[in-house]
């Protein structure tokens, strides 16, 4: 079935249906008719009982005022016990009574201690089942359109755009892969699995990723592109894909093919420009080259990841990256949102993840997993994504 699973509406508990009835039958004449809280007479509010035991019943009570029964007996202190009372009757420890145990409270982020509500009505995938041979993932995963013959290559496409930056660039950049203009080796989507114990068993989960980051060309031409998070996440809609997880993000470099070290340019405001992207991503290219690398084979450590983290509903209008790993497997750049949505220089990349997933061989969509109690551990560092994490990865 295609399109959104359809939602049953809970039945009304039978007090709500008696509220709902008395309310549509309520008039505002007869509203006004029903009695009302009487307000409390002063006569009897107590105040403060007095440090030292009253001396009558008089001190008890304001004056003028009629004792109420709601006012409790003031007792004078207890006094207290004779020094010599101590030594004529010395207090014996009760034998075979232990001392109670006292639990101490353990103090947690505030965030741990919330129930992250589940995703409901996530968009009902094509789940197909796994692809047979080494690889399960089939180029059906991501519904990329086929590229047309007259597509421009990736050389022209840049330098249409000039040296400018911002939402400009990176529409002109989205509408050019949603058409198609991407590698074909971009389609031949890659596998990256995860082991653990997930409700009491071991459980293996293989996710589907595109081999590189996004790029606009062909096999022969083309240009990595970063972008800004919404133009991103259109174009992973378009395609039926995600954004990696910060733990999606190590799992691929450690289970890459092919693993390039970071390549940092001088930073400044130049970051962004368009000419600073296609220096770096010709500075990729010659390190895949030398590397013996070819297309379609999964290859990391060249970019940041931007990726999909609870952070994000905490921090509306930002960016989460994360990655440039190092060759001992350590990120440069861990978790961080201090950029504005919009924000993308040249060390960003886009790698995209199918939305079917596998579990133990069973397809399933793989933001159900990311929402889960037992399984969203194994995928993410910090445990289920929230519904209005998952809302924003699906665009909605």
């Amino acid at each position: 079935m295609l399109g959104r699973p359809p939602v049953e509406a809970l039945p009304r508990p039978e007090i709500g249906v008696e509220l709902v009835q008395v309310a549509r039958n309520m008039t505002p004449a007869r509203a006004l008719e029903l009695p009302t809280p009487a307000i409390r007479p002063e006569a009897i509010v107590a105040r403060a009982a007095p440090l030292s035991a009253p001396q009558s019943p008089a001190d008890a009570v304001p004056d003028g005022a009629t004792p109420s029964v709601l006012l409790a007996a003031v007792s004078p202190r207890p006094a207290l016990r004779p020094e010599g009372l101590a030594e004529r009757f010395p207090v014996r420890a009760t034998p075979g009574r232990a001392e109670p145990a006292v639990q101490v409270a353990r103090a947690a982020d505030p965030e741990d201690e919330i129930t992250l509500a589940r995703y409901e009505e996530p968009a009902a995938p094509r789940l197909l089942r796994p692809r047979s041979g080494a690889n399960p993932c089939s180029p059906r995963l991501a519904e990329i359109p086929r590229r047309r013959g007259s597509a421009p290559g990736g050389a022209a496409v840049m330098a249409s755009l000039g040296n400018g930056s911002g939402t400009g660039r990176d529409n002109a950049i989205a509408d050019q892969a949603l058409a198609g203009n991407v590698p074909d080796f971009l389609r031949d989507l890659q596998p990256v699995s995860f082991t653990g114990i997930a409700g009491g068993r071991q459980t293996e989960i293989t996710i589907c990723v595109t081999p590189d980051y996004l790029a606009i060309g062909s096999d022969e031409d083309h240009v990595r592109v970063p972008l800004g998070l919404p133009a991103a996440l259109r174009v992973a809609d378009g395609f039926d894909m995600m954004l990696p997880t910060t733990r999606m993000v190590d799992a691929i470099y450690a289970q890459a093919d092919l693993r390039l070290s970071p390549s940092p340019m001088t930073p400044g405001p130049q970051m962004s420009s368009t000419d600073y992207f296609l220096r770096h991503d010709a500075t990729v290219d010659g390190q895949f080259a030398r590397a013996g690398g070819r297309g379609g084979i999964l290859v990391a450590g060249h970019k940041k990841d931007l990726v999909i983290a609870n952070r994000l509903s905490r921090a509306p209008g930002r960016v989460a990256i994360y990655g440039w790993h190092r060759s001992n497997g350590n990120p440069i750049q861990p978790l961080s949102t201090v950029h504005g949505e919009y924000y993308a220089d040249y060390s960003h990349g886009i790698r995209l993840v199918s939305r079917t997933a596998y579990i133990d061989g069973r397809a399933i969509d793989l933001r159900s997993l990311l929402t889960d109690g037992q399984y969203a551990s194994l995928l993410n560092s910090d445990g289920p994504l929230n519904s209005a994490t998952v809302r924003l990865a699906a665009l909605q």
